[in-house]
């Protein structure tokens, strides 16, 4: 790339981190400083990943955001492919490929036991290998009208989640990954610290949601608080607090589909994810990029 053009959009960057622009604004900043980087590797190489037609990507609720609107439009500008697909919760897409009743070219999950869930003869093979791309961790957002919202800024969170009339979101851990981490935070924390209203909250079903429908649910008032990735807080743009005492968090994996429809476009879009391009986006949304490694059977 002409050094003409990426000095100007050094300056914006630098711009708006004195600035303090936005997070929606930064990240597209970097998104598009990504893509005109791409400006400066080997053109023959670019060359031959360029393509047209779909990609069918099944992907963690906790991605949408950043899916939507970052790495599906940069991944469609970099090479030509354009992303299709749901989002759902890790587990249960991992069910639904395994049953037949969604079919994609790439699966991204929340954690490598929904990549494993999918590996061996017994279910399937639909997943020979996967890599793990980038981590978020687990905490506790909370809505800022709740009249709880005081206490969760001032007092530990455990003291608080366990009010009369509090009212806490989790999801399903039979769907979602997060789940068992939300449940897990809620055992482990009890115990640690004589909290046995803690694990009444780990094993109500009065509260348990869809990994799509919980942003919603606290951003509308239904919830004082939820367990949510950093991800999914910083898109939606949540308050959060960090869950004392505990180190849990998602761990992001990508994986090819035994039969992948589109495999050309599939192989394209992990790479991407993977590159230096890719990690970037990630960072600029509230992902922590790991280093490429490869799990087989």
């Amino acid at each position: 790339m002409d050094g003409a053009v990426m000095k100007p959009l050094a300056k914006e960057w630098a711009f708006a981190q004195r600035r303090s622009l936005r997070p929606a604004t930064r990240a597209l900043i970097v998104s598009v400083a990504a893509l005109l980087c791409l400006g400066t590797v080997n053109t023959t190489a670019q060359a031959t990943t360029r393509g047209a037609g779909p990609v069918d990507v099944l992907y963690a609720g906790s991605l949408f955001e950043v899916m939507q609107r970052h790495l599906a439009p940069a991944f469609h500008l970099a090479t030509g492919y354009s992303v299709e697909g749901i989002s759902n919760g890790s587990s249960a897409l991992a069910s639904e490929i395994k049953g037949g009743t969604e079919v994609g070219d790439v699966f991204l999950s929340a954690s490598p036991s929904a990549d494993q869930a999918l590996q061996g003869v017994a279910n399937g093979q639909w997943v020979t290998t996967f890599s793990t791309f980038a981590t978020s961790p687990l905490e506790l957002a909370y809505n800022p009208r709740s009249r709880f919202a005081s206490d969760l800024r001032s007092r530990p969170w455990y003291n608080v989640v366990t009010r009369p009339s509090f009212i806490l979101g989790r999801t399903d851990p039979a769907s979602d990954p997060k789940g068992v981490l939300a449940v897990e935070a809620l055992r482990s924390t009890a115990q640690r610290r004589h909290r046995p209203g803690l694990l009444k909250l780990a094993t109500s079903k009065a509260n348990v949601f869809e990994e799509t429908a919980m942003i919603g649910e606290l951003e509308a008032g239904q919830l004082d608080a939820g367990f949510f990735y950093a991800v999914e807080a910083k898109a939606a743009k949540l308050p959060t607090v960090p869950l004392t005492g505990v180190n849990l968090g998602a761990k992001y994996t990508a994986a090819v589909l035994r039969h992948a429809p589109h495999g050309a476009a599939a192989h394209a879009f992990v790479a991407f994810l993977e590159s230096r391009v890719g990690k970037k986006i990630l960072a600029a949304n509230g992902l922590s990029p790991l280093p490429t490694v490869r799990a087989a059977p």
